[in-house]
């Protein structure tokens, strides 16, 4: 029996309430039965007259008329009615904390293969609404320690609040179980210091999960290596594409603008690399041209002998172990 209430006692507080007024309900119900079985024929009718009486809801389709009826038709209302608004009030108010945590990102994520972004900011935010217009349906756990509160109504991303060098925020977003991470740049750093937080963040992650798929974002080009060597997956160096699309700019003699038709692109396709095959080995690259544009993709590069090319000649031939760089449509 002591068991039974230790056991009791270790549930949920909602459940609890939940065991407790059934519990409450049937007895009374069991007695009501016994006490007037011509008002009550089955125990069912004495069930649905509990719950109507404790719910105060009433009907009246079942009363008891004896004085013994009514008495425990008394207590139940006393016990009962108490108990069951109890209940109502405990689980509006666990709904209301239950919403509040998640925006204040006080929940474990407790699904699997999703990604993580670590660091709100516009980047990560453009990166949502693309992957959202394209439909993809990922799962997105995002990390940032910056805010209190998540206030963006987006119904893919859950939030954890903390610095993802931390072991129960690491745990929280349930990092063994992520698929990908993507950890941005802190523009309020200076770059050397935002650098190493990087850096920081992908050994932190690469210990909990060894085998995670990281695409880093750094500000400085010395410290690419360093985030390979912490074992970043892909390096992104954001200051450097920053710089080319200003020289695109500084330079250009023509109406073309090449930041927002490198956005559109970016934004349409991607890129993709493609095996040489036996089909193709020994024809020359128009071949291929003409193969991949019935796919809708376009060849923009050739990796021949572990060497890239975007210097396309129609005379190259192509040849087993050759790589393709193609253009192709953002995969659905």
């Amino acid at each position: 029996m002591q068991h039974l209430i230790r056991l009791y006692f270790q549930l949920p507080l909602f459940v609890r309430l939940l065991s407790t007024v059934f519990f409450t309900m049937t007895l009374f119900g069991i007695i009501i039965h016994i006490i007037e079985p011509e008002n009550f024929p089955t125990f069912f009718d004495g069930l649905w007259w509990a719950f109507v009486t404790g719910a105060t809801v009433g009907y009246g389709d079942y009363v008891p008329l004896s004085p013994a009826g009514k008495a425990v038709a008394i207590l139940l209302i006393l016990s009962g009615g108490g108990l069951v608004t109890f209940y109502m009030a405990t689980l509006s108010a666990s709904t209301v904390k239950h919403e509040t945590s998640l925006s204040e990102g006080r929940v474990p994520y407790k699904g699997a293969d999703h990604i993580v972004l670590i660091g709100w900011n516009e980047r990560t935010r453009h990166l949502i609404d693309m992957l959202q217009d394209q439909n993809l349906h990922e799962r997105i756990v995002m990390i940032d320690q910056t805010m209190n509160q998540f206030y963006q109504r987006l119904p893919s991303v859950h939030f954890i609040s903390g610095s993802a060098t931390n072991e129960d925020t690491l745990e929280h977003a349930n990092i063994k179980e992520a698929r990908m991470a993507i950890i941005t740049a802190d523009p309020s750093m200076e770059e050397q210091q935002s650098d190493q937080a990087v850096i920081h963040q992908i050994v932190a992650l690469k210990g909990h999960h060894p085998e995670l798929f990281i695409i880093a974002e750094v500000l400085t080009d010395r410290q690419k290596i360093n985030a390979q060597r912490a074992g970043a997956s892909t390096i992104i160096r954001s200051n450097d594409f920053m710089s080319s699309l200003f020289y695109q700019e500084l330079y250009r003699n023509d109406p073309v603008k090449p930041f927002e038709l490198l956005l559109s692109l970016l934004t349409e396709r991607q890129f993709h690399e493609e095996k040489v095959t036996e089909t193709l080995a020994g024809h020359p690259i128009l071949t291929a041209y003409e193969f991949f544009l019935k796919k809708g993709c376009q060849i923009i590069g050739i990796r021949k002998n572990g060497e890239l090319s975007f210097h396309l000649d129609e005379n190259i031939e192509l040849e087993k172990g050759d790589e393709l760089i193609l253009f192709s449509p953002l995969r659905k």
